[in-house]
């Protein structure tokens, strides 16, 4: 363990006075909906977004991309993406459009790029002309590089001022070194990128106002750290509040309620046990790092995530939609206008969750984790 992180485990206090979350297993089942096929056939789907003329775009993990139009599915070129790494976690990721584009958007993509001896998250963009995706250029690359094809992130979202967040995992599992350092103790190591969320301008560089920007030996991009592997990122349209759902270890999955500059806890901090040594993960809590909001275990493996604003569930307006890969299942995460949980429950789906979000029509729209996957929609029962 390194010097810093050592120094870190002896400034922690006693945990008994501090609030620790409530851990929840499986919460019960919603009621009052439905699951209808949209359209099938896509190869190994992990993200989607919508273009400003309604169709829809989905990345397939092995590289490809498609266009949904209905039930209609059709492959669209990528042309000049970066070398692909598509071992264990790695691939092409997830995908967003530039909200303020109506003709020609720019579309942003994460990536696994390079070789499992030396690999990265990259963000690239190109330009989508109704019948290819061209001019695919990269913005910007996680530092340091790692090995091995675990832990890449990686969520995108804009925010109302128009920058972008971009989720980066912490490298991954014991042995898993990046450097000198255990992987997972990056997501404590501020010159790193690794199990951070990033604050990017639409070209890729450092948003203005970055809360550690001024600090010495800080990567000016870092928004938020702390943490372990975020599948899930949304930024709710009404509040601006920023929610995140992550990948603890065994056991140990969360819900954040994110805020610039703050510290998340992990490793120090976690509900999880090790993979292997089955030994707690740091402790539950650790003064000045911020708890979850949610914490579930047995891990569901928690995906896409998304805050409901439509009209066919209005008791469902303002809850979060978590979906969930070993769980088969999207968690429904009602809040309060604090920011509060108020309830959980589950839509079992009964296949693997890889992404959930909200289409321009309101509605809600899941993509199954399969080699063929298919592309659902929520709908009133």
């Amino acid at each position: 363990m390194s010097g810093s992180l050592a120094l870190a485990l002896m400034l922690v206090v006693n945990n008994s006075a501090l609030a620790q979350v409530e851990v929840v297993d499986k919460p019960p089942s919603a009621s009052g909906w439905r699951a209808e096929t949209v359209a099938e056939g896509l190869p190994q789907p992990w993200g989607m977004t919508w273009l400003p003329d309604g169709r829809l775009l989905v990345t397939g993990k092995e590289g490809s991309l498609h266009l949904v139009e209905g039930k209609r599915v059709q492959p669209v070129a990528l042309e000049g993406l970066p070398t692909l790494f598509t071992g264990g976690q790695g691939g092409l990721l997830d995908i967003a459009v530039h909200p303020a584009d109506k003709t020609n958007p720019r579309v942003y993509m994460t990536m696994a790029s390079g070789s499992d001896s030396e690999n990265r998250t990259v963000l690239v963009q190109g330009v989508f002309d109704g019948k290819r995706v061209h001019s695919v250029k990269t913005l910007f690359s996680v530092t340091p590089g790692k090995s091995g094809g675990q832990h890449f992130g990686s969520r995108l979202a804009w925010m109302p001022d128009g920058t972008l967040l971009m989720s980066i995992g912490d490298g991954g599992n014991p042995p898993q070194r990046v450097g000198s350092m255990l992987a997972r103790e990056q997501a404590q190591n501020l010159g790193s990128h690794h199990g951070s969320i990033l604050r990017l301008t639409a070209e890729g560089k450092p948003a203005p106002g970055n809360p550690l920007a001024s600090q010495k030996g800080a990567l000016p991009e870092i928004w938020s750290y702390g943490h372990r592997n975020i599948q899930g990122l949304a930024v709710d349209p009404k509040t601006g509040r920023v929610w995140a759902s992550e990948h603890g270890p065994r056991g140990g999955d969360e819900i954040n309620l994110v805020e610039a500059g703050k510290n998340y806890g992990w490793p120090l901090q976690s509900y999880g046990l090790d993979y292997k040594t089955r030994e707690p993960v740091g402790t539950k809590v650790v003064p000045g790092m911020v708890q979850p909001l949610v914490v579930w275990s047995p891990s569901p493996a928690p995906s896409g995530l998304v805050v409901y604003s439509g009209k066919a569930f209005p008791q469902w307006q303002g809850s979060l939609f978590s979906g969930s890969l070993a769980g088969e299942d999207i968690r429904r995460v009602a809040l309060d206008a604090q920011g509060k949980v108020t309830k959980q429950e589950r839509l079992p789906i009964g296949k693997r969750v890889r992404d959930v979000r909200q289409g321009p029509d309101g509605q809600l729209y899941v993509l199954t984790d399969e080699s063929r996957g298919s592309l659902l929609r929520i709908v009133p029962q």
